[in-house]
């Protein structure tokens, strides 16, 4: 079997460099990613079904995985949404696919876009996750521009970190591209 770049990375480095660093005792209590979730905020594509499938069919090259649609829990007059309507969709990474997108994120796509100076750092909940919005996702180079209409894409990384200083921690072993403090 063929083991992910940035997984072969967590495994044999970053987890001991960590346990170390946090003083852990349990090598099972060294915090990690167990999941991304990427969605797409579909707005006015709810009413345009070629829009919707052109989008479903961008999130699936994306990620590696068919999306799911999420529909509308309750009824908003003022945006013309009605319970029901697809609002979005929705990608649960985990495993394999999992480091393979965040080490697609990190080392190529983040770079790419205009003026990068790196991801904010207040990103983070209470919880250790991260949060980061990406205002087109046609950053992404397996995105043909010309059919695409640009959205916006959300990405929350889900760690095990009990605290946001280990989980960026974490992710700046991975490689996650933190803006510098000054």
């Amino acid at each position: 079997m063929i083991m992910n770049r940035l997984k072969e990375k967590y495994e044999k480095e970053i987890k001991p460099a960590l346990q170390k660093e946090l003083k852990i005792a349990n090598v099972m209590a060294v915090p990690k990613v167990t999941k991304v979730i990427v969605n797409i905020g579909m707005g006015d594509m709810g009413k345009a079904k070629e829009l919707a499938e052109q989008m479903k069919q961008d999130l699936k090259t994306i990620t590696g995985q068919a999306p799911s649609v999420r529909l509308a829990r309750n009824s908003i007059a003022s945006f013309s949404i009605r319970r029901g309507m697809p609002v979005g969709l929705k990608v649960t990474l985990r495993g394999d696919r999992m480091y393979a997108f965040l080490d697609k994120l990190f080392s190529i796509v983040l770079p790419r876009l205009r003026d990068f100076r790196g991801i904010p750092t207040t990103g983070f909940d209470k919880s250790g996750n991260y949060s980061l919005g990406l205002v087109e996702h046609t950053v992404y180079p397996e995105i043909d521009i010309v059919k695409s209409k640009p959205v916006g894409l959300e990405i929350t990384i889900v760690t095990t970190a009990t605290d946001p200083d280990g989980s960026k921690r974490l992710l700046e072993l991975l490689g996650t591209p933190f803006e510098k403090e000054s």
